[in-house]
């Protein structure tokens, strides 16, 4: 009888070891790089004002790195639809972590070409990075072709690359 209860006092010893190590184990701490709300607004301003500076009239939509919404600005005068475009192609460019346009190139070459819901095969996405880590994503619509509007959204991030180191 005594063995059996060392026996079984053994098991359960064992598997209270093994649950107390791997809650240690889940319990470590996770670091990852976010963007300040006041640096998704400046990407955002720096965007627009060169769109502006270039006389286009655009939406810009910024991403966390989770996919929601950081900071959000429409010009005067910018078109119904960018909004809406503006996030498809920022959320393109953090699924996929290259620019809208590098994927739209890639799956127009595939028959018949994926289709994730929410992300658009159209220039004017580009992935934010710190490092080489993807914090995010900026989508502009509204300059007249997509590579004006990656354009405008490289300048917004090029406007705080200090910070993205």
């Amino acid at each position: 009888m005594s063995r059996k209860r060392f026996s079984v006092l053994a098991i359960a010893t064992l598997a209270l070891v093994g649950a107390f190590s791997m809650t240690a184990l889940s319990q470590d701490l996770l670091t990852q790089k976010v963007m300040s709300m006041e640096l998704a607004q400046s990407m955002a301003q720096a965007t627009v004002a060169q769109c502006r500076a270039n006389g286009y009239r655009v939406s810009v939509t910024i991403l966390d790195n989770s996919g929601l919404l950081k900071a959000f600005l429409r010009d005067d005068g910018s078109g119904a639809g960018t909004p809406d475009l503006s996030r498809s192609k920022a959320y393109t460019a953090l699924f996929f972590r290259r620019t809208s346009g590098e994927t739209a190139k890639l799956f127009g070459a595939m028959t018949p070409p994926p289709s994730v819901p929410g992300t658009v095969m159209m220039q004017g996405g580009v992935p934010i990075k710190a490092g080489t880590e993807t914090i995010g994503a900026i989508g502009v619509s509204g300059a007249p072709g997509g590579d004006k509007d990656e354009a405008c959204a490289n300048a917004g991030i090029e406007k705080v690359a200090d910070k993205l180191k």
